[in-house]
């Protein structure tokens, strides 16, 4: 039986490298997992007021569907040297209210995804500041920063077989950590 991983989309837009690069990951995960995109972009910003009795219908839609999940893999871009304010966002609202996180001890990979040379190396050191804090181990090697991403994809939108060949590496890496940590 395949493990279900949330897949967090740290950039909103329709046609973003970071959703291109989720969708191959989920398309080339090995049978052992299953890689679930959730949707973080309707989750109003987190506010201690209005998450009492009755929460916003995004805030109740999004925990249930992280703890349904028995990992998460973070695609993020950088945004000013860090991770965007989405996937901040949502690390708090899934760990609210106090006592009852939703992240406690699920496997975490992070990949940063750039079109800059460097990967988006500062954001992908960034977010994993809160993982530790929020008690997710996260896979610490292969680090993966995916530079230049608009090379990556051919006219049609296909992937390159050189950048399939890395993403492979990554998440074949982690699905074989994630068997061990689990």
């Amino acid at each position: 039986m395949s493990s279900t991983i949330a897949v967090l989309v740290g950039s909103l837009r329709k046609e973003s490298y970071n959703l291109k690069v989720a969708k191959v990951l989920a398309q080339i995960a090995p049978s052992s997992l299953k890689l679930k995109i959730i949707e973080i972009g309707d989750l109003p910003f987190y506010n201690e007021d209005i998450d009492g009795a009755t929460p916003p219908a995004a805030y109740t839609r999004f925990r249930n569907e992280i703890a349904g999940c028995q990992g998460v893999l973070f695609v993020t871009p950088e945004y000013n040297r860090s991770f965007p304010a989405v996937i901040k966002n949502a690390l708090d609202v899934g760990s609210r209210p106090y006592g009852k996180s939703v992240w406690a001890k699920k496997p975490a990979a992070v990949i940063s995804v750039s079109q800059g040379a460097i990967g988006g190396f500062g954001a992908n050191h960034h977010l994993r500041q809160p993982l530790v804090f929020l008690d997710m181990p996260t896979l610490q090697q292969p680090e993966a920063y995916f530079g230049n991403v608009a090379h990556s994809f051919d006219e049609n939108g296909h992937i390159v077989e050189k950048s399939e060949a890395f993403l492979q590496q990554f998440i074949n890496a982690y699905a074989s950590w994630f068997e061990k940590v689990k």
